[in-house]
Formats: C-alpha cells, structure tokens, sequence
C-alpha cells in the first residue's frame, strides 16, 4: 500500500495539477481544503437532519437533493482549489475500478450476513430500485463519506512537512481514514435511529468501502464499493432498517 498512496510532494504530478488558473491554484492550501473540509462535513450533518429527519421528503426524492448536493460539494472543492477532478479519476483507475470491484463484494457480504432477507418489487419497479437507491445513492455516500474526505486530507498535506517525514506517507494515511470516519458518524447522526449504538455498524462499514480511494487516491473506487453495499440492500434487504436510510413506518417502498 505503500507505493499506491503516495501523492506528490513538492511537484505536481497527475490527479493533483492544478486544472484552473493561477488566481484559483493559489487557493490550493492546506486551510482552504480544511475548510471544504469543515463545510463538507457541516453539510452531512444538515441535509439528512433537515430533510430526512424534520421535513420527512418522500425517501427517493431525499435521495436525489443529497445526490446533487454531494456532486455540488466535491464539484465545489475542485474548482475553488483548482484540482482536476478528470485527473484525478484518471489516477491508477484499472486498479481503483479493481479494488472497487473486489471490495464491492466483500460489502454485499457485509449485507448478506448481517441482514435477513426480505421481499422486494418486481419488474420496473425492482430495476429503479437497483439504479436509484442501488448505484446512485450508493455511488453519492461513497463519494461524501470516503472518497472527498480521504483526497481532501491528502491534498491538505501533500506539500508539508508531515509528508516529508519518515512515516508521514502512513500518518497522512491514518489521517485520511480518521476523517473518511468523522465524515461517517456526522452524516449517520443526521438521521434519528442512528443516535444510538447502531452507529457502530457504519462506522465498522467505512473501513472497508474505504480501502479502494485510500489505496490508489482515486475517487472512483469507495463509490464503485459502496454501491456495492446499497444494491446487495436492495436485493437482499429490501426492508432493512440498517441500510438505506432514512428508515420511517412504511416508507420503504
């Protein structure tokens, strides 16, 4: 894992040139991506409270307004630091689609063991499922919850001293996956059931789907996994009241 995580220090390299110019690059500094850092996570929090949890928006409209806001979010970061978002999917991609792929599996898992199963729709009505609550919404957490914060930490410490330190390639690492699991906790909490110790579950869950960014700091890996989870729910646990949130009396269809 060694070789795979290591970012550049001091010169770009590709996934971290900077894609716009010098006016934006320039805000490509340790506390500018804290910062998204922050609003990032400020923003898990709020939109499951506020939308799930007060308003109670019907469970596949939800889905969609935190898809955007997620894709507004990272889409946000990259422009206002000035890093290429092409680049960085670009990064090792045939082992982060590999990984992705791997660890996908090993997510159905996950469901599979810790959830009985239960009925599920036919038809169409089965096939949307598999895409929207399956790949979209799955692909979105992976996004927030793993793969933004992971790049943003390492693109946070690329140029400083820590990464210049003996060890300080698997202190950024450790790092990383601290603020891929404070992004987890913050973003589950927004949602009423998870204030409790049924929290553990994702956060046990997140160090799995993280492995694939974590390992090639491509941002395509962790959604490729997640999605992994949400469609084994799906097909498995149409039911669940672990997966797919938010859960509400008879919402889930």
């Amino acid at each position: 894992m060694a070789t795979t995580l290591h970012p550049p220090v001091g010169t770009a390299r590709p996934g971290w040139a900077p894609s716009a110019p010098a006016a934006r690059a320039a805000h490509d500094t340790p506390r500018r991506h804290l910062a998204w850092l922050a609003g990032g996570a400020a923003m898990s929090f709020a939109v499951p409270y506020v939308l799930a949890d007060r308003l109670g928006i019907q469970r596949d409209v939800y889905y969609g307004l935190y898809a955007a806001a997620v894709a507004a979010l990272s889409a946000g970061w990259a422009a206002d630091t000035g890093l290429s978002l092409r680049a960085l999917c670009a990064r090792r991609w045939r082992l982060a689609v590999a990984l992705g792929l791997v660890f996908a599996a090993a997510s159905a898992m996950i469901v599979v063991r810790s959830e009985d199963a239960t009925p599920h729709p036919g038809g169409l009505e089965f096939l949307a499922a598999l895409g929207w609550r399956g790949v979209v919404y799955g692909a979105a957490d992976g996004v927030l919850l793993s793969a933004f914060p992971i790049l943003v930490v390492f693109a946070a410490l690329r140029r400083t001293r820590l990464r210049r330190r003996r060890g300080g390639l698997l202190a950024a690492g450790a790092l990383a996956l601290a603020a891929s699991l404070a992004m987890t906790a913050t973003y589950h909490l927004g949602y009423a059931d998870f204030r409790s110790s049924k929290l553990r579950k994702p956060l046990t869950g997140d160090l799995v789907w993280s492995v694939p960014t974590l390992a090639t700091l491509n941002p395509v890996g962790a959604p490729i996994a997640h999605a992994g989870l949400h469609v084994a729910a799906v097909t498995h646990s149409y039911e669940t009241d672990l997966f797919l949130p938010p859960h509400r009396q008879g919402d889930a269809r």
